[in-house]
């Protein structure tokens, strides 16, 4: 179960009417920091990524399932949406103490630096400049303004730096 903060910040960022992925954001953020401090491991940083959406779904975020992913992962994407409409089942205990042991025996740079920028990299190269483009003029809609002239003057200093 995420932690009661986590909750509230991806509900605060409903309200504010960020995107399904932003309030996500929040789970897959907590699921680095577990990775870290070393409550569990995880075998890549996508795993991480898929437990922390996973988690989310499970709380109530309407995240839709990936399009190119396997029957696999759609049905368990649909298999969390549907566990996030209807009130909390009991857990079986042994199911979940084996899970924790398995993800225990995972190495950490999982959620290593290096690791998540590369996955980063990945992810951005499989989408076109168009993609990239719609999806930060989507984002500056919810931004506000101070936040979006300070995203402004660091686009202008990234812009002036690559012309020296």
């Amino acid at each position: 179960m995420p932690n009661r903060r986590i909750i509230e910040r991806a509900k605060q960022d409903r309200r504010k009417g960020k995107a399904s992925s932003t309030q996500a954001g929040e789970f897959v953020r907590e699921e680095m920091h577990h990775v870290r401090k070393g409550k569990h491991g995880a075998r890549s940083p996508k795993q991480a990524i898929a437990i922390g959406l996973s988690k989310a779904r499970r709380v109530g975020v309407r995240l839709s399932a990936p399009k190119k992913a396997t029957a696999e992962t759609r049905r368990k994407a649909a298999r969390d949406t549907a566990a996030g409409k209807h009130p909390r089942k009991s857990v079986s205990r042994t199911r979940s103490r084996a899970t924790t042991g398995a993800l225990k025996r995972e190495g950490r740079s999982a959620a290593s630096k290096s690791g998540l920028a590369r996955q980063a990299r990945s992810a951005a190269k499989r989408r076109s400049a168009t993609q990239r483009s719609a999806a930060a003029r989507k984002g500056v809609r919810t931004k506000g303004s101070a936040t979006r002239s300070a995203a402004a003057k660091k686009a202008a200093r990234t812009r002036a730096k690559r012309r020296a």
